[in-house]
């Protein structure tokens, strides 16, 4: 009670991630080990793709959208929950609520919809080689990143405004570690029914519809790599394809559970813990897994560390 004497009424309170685990303390401070890892990660990322001529390719260039949109994507839950973890309060205002709402869905939709357009950028380089450099010019590649970006945040004001439209009564514990959507729509006194069904319509539309693409992108893919007669070409091809499934299914698998099936069906626990995957186990894994399976991003990263032994 002592902690809620300075809790204004219009905030609500974060009851952190797993509030029941005895080592908290440990698991925030893991936490925050892995989002250091994901900006660095990210950040060199970035960097090697902007630096090595070579990465200046479409497929490159959605990626290092990709870590821009993990940066922003993690950074927006991960240093509130360490800080209050750190200072030992628990409480948001509605205001900061909506804003880490708007941002965790905008990114989150942003990253959606850049991962479909990665998979149809691979599918046009193994299935049409040829055609490859005229499909994906400068100008598409700008444009698929600005209509990701775009997608993302006008989906994402949608949803925010009307989540946080509805009255919330008794107390404004938010069993979460951030303002997470279907955890806040959990608090309100109406009858969210309807909102739900909008919720699942638009999911579909973000979550299900882009996972089948992905899908027959990949089944096309597949088929046209058996067909290869260089096993260098399929090996490359199967490699980079394989890291691009592997995110895929961290990040849309827990996604499809949380934001698809009737938040009834699931404890408070589940959620956080899927959760975690795809707003702070991705975005750290993301650059680890495209990095290591990569000799072009391997080969650049040497180059860098090459001149650098070299100027000294």
């Amino acid at each position: 009670m002592a902690k809620r004497n300075n809790i204004s009424t219009t905030d609500f309170i974060l009851l952190g991630l797993f509030p029941e685990f005895q080592y908290a303390s440990l698991l925030v401070y893991l936490i925050l080990l892995v989002y250091l890892i994901a900006l660095t990660g990210n950040a060199m990322l970035i960097f090697l793709i902007w630096l090595d001529v070579h990465l200046h390719t479409p497929m490159y260039f959605f990626l290092s959208q990709l870590s821009l949109t993990d940066l922003f994507y993690i950074s927006s839950s991960v240093p509130k929950m360490v800080i209050n973890h750190s200072l030992g309060k628990h409480s948001i205002s509605f205001t900061g609520c909506g804003i880490q709402m708007f941002f965790c869905l905008s990114l989150g939709g942003a990253e959606c919809l850049l991962l479909t357009f990665m998979s149809y950028d691979r599918f046009v380089a193994v299935c049409y080689p040829l055609q490859y450099t005229v499909i994906m010019n400068p100008k598409v590649c700008l444009l698929i990143a600005v209509a990701s970006w775009t997608g993302g945040a006008l989906n994402s004001l949608i949803q925010t405004i009307c989540t946080m439209h509805f009255p919330v009564c008794g107390l404004k514990e938010i069993d979460h570690f951030f303002c997470e959507m279907p955890a806040v729509l959990k608090l309100s006194c109406e009858d969210t029914s309807d909102y739900e069904m909008v919720v699942f319509v638009v999911s579909i539309i973000f979550i299900l519809i882009p996972l089948n693409l992905i899908i027959a992108s990949y089944i096309q893919i597949f088929l046209t790599v058996l067909k290869m007669k260089s096993p260098e070409g399929r090996s490359k091809a199967l490699a980079t394809c394989s890291s691009h499934l592997t995110v895929v299914s961290l990040y849309l698998g827990p996604g499809i559970v949380v934001y698809m099936t009737p938040g009834s069906s699931h404890t408070p626990a589940l959620d956080q813990g899927l959760s975690v995957f795809y707003t702070i186990l991705t975005p750290m894994l993301n650059p680890i897994i495209y990095s290591l399976r990569n000799k072009e991003v391997v080969g650049a990263l040497r180059k860098v560390l090459k001149k650098k032994l070299v100027s000294k």
